[in-house]
């Protein structure tokens, strides 16, 4: 049975500091042109993930945050109180990119479907997945999902 997951913003006032999750590690992405690395915040406690990157004016290139949503579900994700377009790359448990929601709408209430069955969510600057040739079948190693 399938589990649907909504990223909430829950509790945030006007003017609230963009929080950041405690933990930073490097995320590897295999593509066809090479290894493109990130440093990504992980977002593993119900209040990280319903906090994510909302708040924030800016998200530099080369970093981002990983949603764990630990064991494999269906998710679906928002851009409620998120001020920077993102790609939001959907990831199985194998570590393989199912699918990317490219470009997202700042401030959106629309719902982002992962497509299927994932572990993880990483979001990353908007043009990012094309910039980089980040494609779906591409490997995800690093963080929560060892090494290649």
């Amino acid at each position: 049975m399938a589990v649907t997951l909504l990223v909430l913003g829950l509790g945030c006032g006007t003017g609230a500091a963009p929080a950041r999750a405690a933990d930073v590690q490097p995320l590897e992405i295999v593509t066809k042109s090479g290894v493109k690395v990130f440093n990504v915040e992980m977002a593993k406690t119900a209040k990280e993930r319903e906090r994510g990157l909302m708040y924030r004016k800016e998200l530099p290139e080369g970093q981002g945050m990983l949603f764990d949503f630990s064991p494999e579900q269906d998710v679906s994700m928002w851009m409620k109180n998120t001020y920077v377009s993102l790609d939001m790359i959907f990831i199985q448990a194998d570590g393989r990119i199912l699918r990317i929601a490219e470009n997202t709408q700042p401030l959106s209430e629309r719902i982002i479907s992962s497509g299927g069955p994932v572990k993880a969510v990483l979001e990353v600057v908007a043009g990012t997945a094309r910039k980089e040739g980040i494609a779906p079948g591409d490997r995800v190693a690093g963080g929560l999902f060892g090494r290649n």
